[in-house]
């Protein structure tokens, strides 16, 4: 071995990845990205849940209970409600994730030692039906008197009612978040690659020669991988169904239309890395760059409400987050499309955006 031209060989690696920005920018981010997102974003301690209260019996013990539920930092109340199922309806809208109902006879029931409260939990997310179990541990010894404790207060007092996965199977959770997660890894890489392809074969100058337009282009490339997209779908739809019973209490057409936003979406979000990258190697590293986030901050594998309020504006962006609200509202508590429509605004906001981004940059590259 001749050390000299073996150090030459290292001296032109090291100048070729400086004039590679892409590479060194994955070089640098990707532990700086990792460090961020595992020790400061992701926190498996549930806080913060959005919650419904319904206190019908409106006495100071009652309000006391509501106030030592808050101090744990667990729920944090955002809508005050008449009735049950005034909280059903909203956790079937996805608005809450626990609902706090205390029936107007409150004080005898406490003081009987009968079940006294019912915490309502959106059983689509396992993880908010454990953080809510601490809830059940709060001793009801609020009683306004001079007297110091209960003894029949407590466990026993305060029970936990599920909704949509009473028995806490994992699977009925992650298999609708699995459909995200499939069609944002292959539908961003699918077309993060497109333009890059014809470029790499010299079928660009081809393709610009041709009467389309820059749109029906971009549009063009698009298309073929929305069917692909559904038959992806169909087939985790299918198999979830088989192996793990997954129900899908709501419309299976709000399903694929729900599915069609996400993958339109992540289409679009491919094109414009695709105009971006200068090789097929540097599409699939930017590629992976967007993957990392979404799995890690939409909600699918950590609790979206105990990351930080920063982080979750940052994981509003990303078009995996507000799919995941869609399916397990439509597949797991039966919800329709109207009643998500916050979720359905965004992604075809971010579709709109993305593509116009595309557009403009493809015609920068072309010029």
């Amino acid at each position: 071995m001749n050390l000299r031209r073996m150090l030459a060989i290292v001296v032109k690696e090291l100048r070729q990845l400086r004039r590679d920005r892409v590479t060194l920018a994955m070089i640098l981010g990707i532990p700086v990205m990792q460090l961020v997102l595992f020790g400061y974003a992701i926190n498996l301690n549930l806080r913060g849940l959005d919650t419904g209260i319904s206190d019908q019996a409106n006495t100071a013990a009652s309000r006391a209970l509501v106030m030592d539920m808050v101090a744990t930092g667990v729920i944090t109340p955002t809508l005050s409600a008449t009735s049950p199922q005034q909280l059903m309806e909203a956790l079937r809208r996805g608005e809450i994730s626990v609902g706090v109902v205390i029936p107007p006879d409150f004080e005898r029931r406490r003081f009987d030692g009968r079940e006294a409260v019912q915490v309502l939990v959106d059983g689509s997310d396992t993880v908010v039906q454990s953080a809510a179990i601490q809830l059940a541990q709060l001793p009801l010894d609020t009683r306004p008197t001079s007297n110091a404790k209960s003894e029949r207060g407590g466990i026993g007092q305060v029970s936990v009612v599920s909704f949509y996965n009473p028995e806490r199977r994992s699977a009925v959770n992650i298999v609708p978040g699995l459909i995200g997660v499939i069609l944002t890894m292959t539908m961003v890489l699918f077309t993060a690659v497109a333009i890059v392809r014809e470029r790499e074969r010299g079928n660009m100058e081809l393709l610009i020669a041709t009467p389309l337009s820059r749109s029906e282009l971009m549009i063009g490339k698009v298309l073929p991988y929305i069917a692909i997209g559904l038959l992806q779908t169909t087939v985790v739809l299918a198999l979830g169904m088989w192996l793990f019973d997954v129900p899908v209490r709501g419309s299976v057409l709000d399903v694929y239309v729900a599915a069609s936003l996400l993958i339109v979406a992540n289409l679009t979000l491919g094109l414009l890395i695709s105009t971006r990258a200068q090789s097929q190697f540097q599409a699939m590293q930017m590629t992976f760059f967007v993957f990392l986030p979404s799995i890690l901050l939409s909600g699918f594998m950590f609790p979206f409400a105990g990351m930080p309020r920063v982080v979750q504006w940052l994981a509003e962006v990303l078009p995996l987050t507000h799919f995941l609200r869609l399916i397990r509202g439509v597949m797991l508590r039966g919800a329709g499309l109207m009643e998500l429509w916050p979720e359905v605004a965004a992604l075809l906001a971010f579709t709109t955006v993305m593509m116009a981004a595309a557009i403009l940059r493809f015609r920068k590259r072309l010029d």
